[in-house]
Parts: structure tokens; sequence; C-alpha cells
């Protein structure tokens, strides 16, 4: 296969996270023609979601990533003119940190599980705890091909039985074969050379709850859709605007997040959301209700009463609420789990601004404010590609950029010279943060996200339903620190294996994930244990497999902080630690009009009955105009109304 590219476009864009891919989309669909190139082997960047193995792919691939050495450069180097110079770009992604894997599931003695001598078969929370390392033996594929999709190219949508190992547009032209991922504890075989067997339960004196052992969890990995960053979709927000006025909602399906929890007094409750909900709790008195009721219907319209709050503006908006008589219990509510903000960091007319989008998010879609996307977040890029492919966009994975080339007089870059050694010419430029190198971003101060990713036998609040899609903010225990926000996901979301759960931690980090996160996990799970234990800690979930790292948040990084920049290379971001996508919509968006002022940014697709063509009532040639009109029809293809597209959100 021949992997050159063609050499002349109207935008490059190098990363494809979701803020590039929005890019990559609105450019598509204004009619310029875009190159999207990823020297990763996936779609989505940070934002990527991956099955089991894919993700333990993932962390071999970071280890092996940081032992690579350095390349030579005198390729690119020779093909610089006397009148440009070359800004390097990272070879290294380092943007993953301080990454720790445990293992708490039992483990099966068949042939396809090794133990070694050093560790125990019942790790208890923190002496025998095993630390997976992925070691040099681990490998991602025998052959890494480049490839790209033109519009005509892009199949349809995966189905949950071909979702593979590592995201993917065109699942088709990508398949991913991942070698034996070698543990101390235990080493998960290649699935084509060395099948797991389905495990034989013994039924004749069945347990309390399903015993989940670590090969079931291999061997299910493909129902597993883990996420690198948790996000909500908030129904009123940015990103369902955007997704219903383009179309790209055609690409995804949505469920309702099902309740809100608190945490409070080492309990776990159901917070009510909806007037419905605060009548029905058990937990409020009918004072409690009626104080709660009257203060977030002030909270809906509280600019229209500047009295209530002027004199608070500069406190704290759990201060605030003191002032409003609610009880402790409505306080914590509507601090940590309808504001969903800790008691330091917010100010009053925040929490304010925070409340009433809660409240006007309720109700739209079902009885929370909140959407997640079925296979998981790595969905909502792969959905932008496809809109970018089908308008046009070139696509091209473990595709490495090596520079950028400077017109010296100008200031302009003109183009880029890729792994190949081809120059590719452009007139803008969108490059993902993490590519920059570290000469560029001398001056840049990154925050982190401590984030931890945690397999579980049940619910941490049990009801009759099995499947719930929870959210709880846990507030922090010292003055100072941050809550963590818990994003727990059932079966139904296509993210996990059945009589499991998907827990998602994330807070702003102050040390390394472990240990910034390792406290809330002890309140809220214990570990599995085949030994019997105290009533109190039988009642948590038994956590049966984690996965803690620290990832770069770059969203509070400013253009003027980056070194010697050309005005024609626009920065995107990565993902930020809050709990909704609004940065990634607002600084696509932002960039886009600062590049074509002039054009809309994702308009709706054209109906098929409107598309004209010109010279539509002359004969038509034999060649190439046919080929012109069935990729236009193509685009325009599966075009539906915005009202069409906001039902198929609510399914």
């Amino acid at each position: 296969m021949d992997n050159r590219l063609p050499t002349e476009f109207d935008v490059v864009v190098i990363g494809t996270g979701l803020p590039e891919s929005i890019l990559a989309a609105a450019c598509s669909r204004s009619g310029q023609r875009v190159l999207h190139l990823d020297s990763r082997s996936y779609y989505g960047g940070n934002w990527a979601s991956f099955s089991f193995s894919g993700l333990l792919s993932w962390l071999t691939e970071y280890q092996q990533n940081s032992d690579i050495g350095e390349e030579s450069t005198a390729a690119w180097q020779d093909m610089i003119h006397e009148t440009e110079e070359g800004i390097t770009l990272r070879k290294k992604d380092e943007t993953i940190q301080h990454t720790e894997v445990f293992c708490y599931a039992s483990q099966d003695m068949d042939g396809n599980i090794e133990e070694t001598d050093d560790l125990q078969k019942n790790p208890s929370w923190v002496a025998s705890s095993t630390l997976i390392k992925p070691l040099d033996s681990a490998c991602l594929s025998e052959e890494m091909h480049s490839f790209y999709v033109s519009s005509y190219e892009v199949p349809a949508k995966g189905t949950p039985e071909n979702n593979g190992e590592v995201t993917d547009i065109a699942e088709t032209l990508v398949k991913e074969e991942y070698c034996g991922y070698k543990t101390y504890k235990h080493r998960v075989s290649d699935g084509a050379k060395d099948e797991i067997k389905p495990i034989l339960k013994d039924n004749s004196d069945p347990p309390k709850r399903n015993r989940i052992t670590y090969s079931q969890i291999v061997e299910e990995g493909r129902r597993f859709n883990i996420d690198l960053v948790s996000k909500l979709l908030y129904s009123q927000g940015l990103l369902i605007d955007l997704l219903i006025k383009s179309n790209v909602s055609r690409y995804a399906e949505f469920k309702n997040v099902t309740r809100i929890l608190a945490f409070r007094e080492g309990k776990v409750e159901q917070v009510p959301c909806s007037r419905a909900d605060v009548f029905n709790s058990k937990e409020l008195t009918m004072v409690e209700k009626r104080m709660l009721m009257k203060f977030l219907t002030f909270c809906l319209d509280y600019e229209q009463h500047p009295d209530e709050y002027q004199a608070f503006t500069q406190c704290s908006f759990s201060e605030y609420l003191k002032t409003k008589k609610l009880t402790p219990s409505l306080q914590h509510f509507v601090l940590h789990s309808i504001a969903m903000m800790s008691e330091s960091s917010c100010t009053t007319i925040e929490g304010l601004k925070a409340t009433k989008n809660f409240l006007q998010c309720l109700g739209k879609f079902g009885n929370t404010p909140f959407l997640f996307p079925l296979y998981g977040q790595g969905e909502i890029p792969q959905c932008f590609c496809r809109m970018c492919a089908v308008f046009g966009g070139i696509y091209c994975l473990r595709h490495k950029v090596q520079c950028l080339v400077v017109d010296k007089e100008s200031g302009r870059c003109k183009a880029i010279i890729d792994h190949l050694g081809q120059r590719i010419n452009a007139k803008y430029f969108i490059v993902e943060d993490s590519y920059l190198s570290e000469e560029t971003c001398s001056n840049v101060q990154y925050e982190q996200i401590s984030r931890a990713v945690l397999i579980t036998d049940q619910s941490i609040l049990k009801t009759d339903s099995d499947q719930q899609i929870s959210i709880l903010v846990v507030p922090p225990v010292e003055p100072g620190a941050c809550a963590v926000r818990v994003t727990e996901l059932c079966s139904s979301t296509m993210t996990c294996m059945k009589d499991t759960c998907l827990v998602h931690l994330t807070c702003s980090s102050s040390k390394t994930a472990r240990e910034d996160l390792e406290s809330v996990v002890k309140k809220l799970f214990t570990p599995y244990a085949e030994t019997e234990i105290d009533k109190e800690e039988l009642a948590k979930p038994r956590l049966l497999w984690a996965l803690y790292f620290n990832m770069r948040d770059s969203s509070g990084v400013s253009r003027s902080s980056y070194n010697g920049l050309p005005s024609n290379v626009y920065v995107c971001t990565g993902p930020d630690c809050g709990l909704g996508n609004e940065h990634a919509v607002k600084q696509a968006e932002t960039l886009f009009k600062e590049i074509f002022p002039s054009e809309e940014f994702c308009p709706p697709p054209p109906n098929p009955e409107d598309v004209f063509f010109d010279g539509a009532d002359k004969q038509p040639e034999p060649l190439g105009a046919n080929t012109i009109i069935i990729a236009q029809l193509e685009s325009s293809e599966g075009s539906k109304n915005l009202e069409s597209s906001e039902k198929h959100l609510q399914n």
C-alpha cells in the first residue's frame, strides 16, 4: 500500500482529540481540504476509550514510548530551504504519568494465568496488592501501516460485537493484535493463540455474590469500553446543541444518567433532583422539602433578585447557603450534588450559576441533567471524525509529523514533514498541545488531573435495578483539598461486562493519582477477598481491578505561553478536569472563527432534496462528474431535521 499522501491541503490537523476532531469536521463542512493525522494507533488521544485488553496495550505502549531513543533528524533537515526553518515536534507523549495497576480479583489456576511465588493468592488492601508493570516483551502489533480514508470509504458505525481492541472510525481498515501483556502476577496471552476457556461454576453451593475472576474479565474484555477521561454531557449544554445542529448525533447513542448520589456521614444517599423526587423523598422532612423547593425556585431566576445575593458576592457559596436557613443536609446536597462545587473554591455567583444550569437541564431527556454516550466518551471525537470524512477529509493514523516548516521572512508555517520524509503544504495548521516540543512549551505551567478506573462487582448504592448510571461527589476531608467526582457505569452503557460496574474517579492533582484517590476508594469499596469480613465491609462493593494515573491538564494554557509559535499555527488543549465538555466546544468554535471568520461553525447538513448541481440540465459527462455527484450525495445521506435528531438523543 502506498503511504504517500496528497501534498496540498487547506488545513492540516495533528491529533484526534475532541477539540481537534470538532475543528476538522467544521473545516471540512465549510469546504476546506482537510488532512487529519495522528501518530497514535487509535482515535481520540486522551479522549479515547479502550477495551480491557486495549487498555493493557495502551499501558504497554506508554511504557515502551518512554524508552524510545531520539531518532535521527537528518532526513527532514535536508528538506529545509535556506529561507526556512524547522520547528520540531515531540516524539514522546508525556501527558500520562504515574500509572499503577492493581488486581484484587481471584486468580484461576489454569494454564493461562500465572502466579509468581512473591505474590499471595488473595491480595489484601495494602501489603499484597499487585502493581502490574508492562514489560518489554509486550507489544502492540507486528506491523503498523498508515492509511487514509476519503469521504466515500467511511463504513457504517460498528456494532458492539465488532468494537475492536482500540476504538476506530473505520475498524475494517484497522485490525490490531495484542501480544502478551505480562505482569508480576499473571499473564494475558494472545487471544488468537491462547484462548481462555469459560469458567465453570459450582452451583452446588452458590455464593452470596457472583464470583468474578480475573480470567473472566480478560475473556469478556471486549465488553469493556474504558474512558481515559471521565465526562458527562449536560442535556442542555454546548456539546448537545452542536451534535443536534450539525446532525452528528446520528452517529451516536446516549443514555440518561439515572441518579445523583451524595456521600454524607460515611453513607451514600440518593439526592432528589426534580420536584417529584423532592416530595417523594423519605430522607427529607416536609419542612426541608419546602425549604429546598423555595431555594431552587429562587436559583432559576436569581439574576432577577440581585438584592438576595449582592452582599455575598465575595463570599464562598457554602457561606451563602448558611444564610438561607437551609439545614446542614440540604446545604450538603446543594453544594456537592447539585452545584457540584467544593466549599473553598466556589464563589456565590459561581454556585448560583451552576445550580441554575443544573436545574435548566432537568427533565429534557430524563430525571437528571446528564447524558452518557453508549460505548464511552471516545465515541464523541469519532463522531466528528466521521462527519469530516463524509465531507472529504482524509485520515491517517500512525502517521508521525517530524517538524513544522516556517518561512523566515513572513513567520508563517508553510508545510509539515512527516516520518516518511514527505513534505505536505497547507495554509493553516492545528496542533494538539502534546505534540509541541519541550522548547516550545518551556514557559508553560501545566496542571494535572488524578484519575482512577475501577472494576467492581456491584453498585455503591444497591437498588432493585442493577442498571443504574450514577454520579457522586465526595467532599474533601481536609480544608483546601479538592472534591473527588465519582461516575459509576453499568453494563447497559456498553462499557463493562455483565454483573460488574465500571467506576471512574477524577479530581485535580496535588500528588500522584493513587495518593489523591486511594482514601476515597477505601471509603466506598472493599478489596476482593475470599475470607470472611465484617458486615459493614461486606455491604460495600468489592473491588476487582484498579488503575491509577495522572493526566496533563493544559486547558488553562494561553497561546502567549508558547515560544515561537507561527501565526497560522493553532493549539488545541487536552481534557480539563470539569464534568462537561464545554471547554473543548468553546475552544473549537473560537479557533474556527479566528481561522474562517466569515464561515458558519458546523452548519446543519444540506437536505438531499435541496441539493442542486451546476449544469444539472446538461448532459452529464461520462467520467469524473459521476464520481463527484456520488460523493456529494453520500455526504448528505441520512440527513434529518433537528427535531428527529433530538428524538434520537432521547432514545
